[in-house]
């Protein structure tokens, strides 16, 4: 049979009082907390967590939605997000929505009924609809990677500059002579794409080229997707001498679309992929990179999350991150 309260109590001879303090996170002298932890390891006693939420009002568990669990960038920033929220004694539950804005809108409600204390959202629905019910319930809710234009002032978030990290990619380009420039985006309508859109078309205006419309392709922030994009590209009667692409699983669908066509890279194409994972080191060496701070992504949430849920964050933050130009030999200045 499992231990209980009791069991605790006759064990260090301390009242219940005490010893629910203890585990509701209130503060015990010194000597009843020693006595109370060895009791808990010798007779392997496990809270009833649902019994505690109940009665504290607080589930101590963060709800985590995402649009795709297969996507390496969201994985690793969910795995440091978990290790510092499992740090402070939050569980976490993600909900992987697929991209579909109902499954979006039913996690959100799955995660409600499941009382969790806060919500950290990389949103599908662009609208925010689906995060109405919370935001009245007066949950937290953090929105990572994506920003949602109409709950601007409503909800905290941590992004990265996608401007910028785009304008990089480009202006590297344009400095070594390329004109023709091929962009391969995520998903139209994102956030992330239409800021990535903008940094494209502003490093264009700035080295004083005139965007061409074919050269801008959508992905859908998939390997397929971006495979497919650039197997368009090449079929350009004038196709690009130079290519960017916005994410990681769209980077390698296009290298993997350029070998199977038999371009090579630098010499024929250069390429300046997204986001910098092991798996590239191992598929793609040496490939010119902009990359996100992912590892960084998944703290900020966490500290920010925290800090929302103890009160010490009033009002609604937003957290901006910046990216990186790795150097590799995936890009060469155009020969004249």
């Amino acid at each position: 049979m499992a231990a209980t309260m009791k069991d605790l109590s006759r064990e260090t001879g301390l009242g219940l009082a005490t010893i629910s303090k203890y585990f509701n996170g209130g503060t015990v002298r010194e000597k009843n907390r020693v006595l109370i932890e060895a009791a808990v390891k010798k007779l392997h006693y496990v809270p009833n967590e649902v019994a505690r939420s109940l009665k504290t009002q607080h589930s101590r568990v963060i709800g985590v939605i995402i649009p795709e669990l297969s996507n390496a960038f969201i994985t690793s920033i969910i795995s440091s997000m978990e290790d510092i929220l499992r740090k402070h004694d939050y569980a976490v539950i993600v909900c992987d929505c697929r991209s579909d804005p109902k499954r979006e809108k039913d996690a959100v409600e799955f995660l409600l009924h499941r009382r969790v204390d806060g919500l950290i959202n990389m949103a599908t629905d662009t609208t925010g609809a689906h995060l109405k019910a919370p935001l009245a319930s007066g949950i937290p809710v953090l929105l990572i990677d994506r920003l949602i234009e109409s709950l601007r002032g409503k909800v905290s978030a941590v992004i990265i500059d996608n401007v910028h990290a785009a304008s990089q990619a480009v202006e590297k380009l344009t400095g070594l002579g390329h004109r023709q420039i091929g962009l391969v985006l995520g998903s139209p309508n994102l956030y992330t794409t239409n800021q990535r859109l903008t940094g494209y078309l502003n490093a264009l205006n700035e080295a004083g080229i005139k965007p061409t419309e074919e050269y801008i392709r959508y992905g859908d922030y998939t390997m397929d997707g971006g495979y497919q994009a650039v197997q368009d590209l090449l079929k350009l009667k004038n196709h690009p001498t130079a290519l960017f692409v916005t994410n990681f699983e769209m980077t390698l669908g296009a290298m993997l679309a350029l070998q199977h066509n038999g371009v090579r890279v630098p010499e024929d194409l250069s390429v300046i992929g997204f986001d910098k994972l092991e798996l590239f080191g191992e598929i793609f060496p040496n490939l010119t990179l902009i990359r996100q701070p992912q590892l960084s992504i998944g703290r900020e949430s966490a500290n920010l999350m925290l800090n929302m849920l103890s009160n010490e964050e009033s009002g609604c933050r937003i957290v901006t991150l910046t990216t990186e130009l790795t150097e590799g030999s995936s890009v060469r200045p155009l020969k004249k």
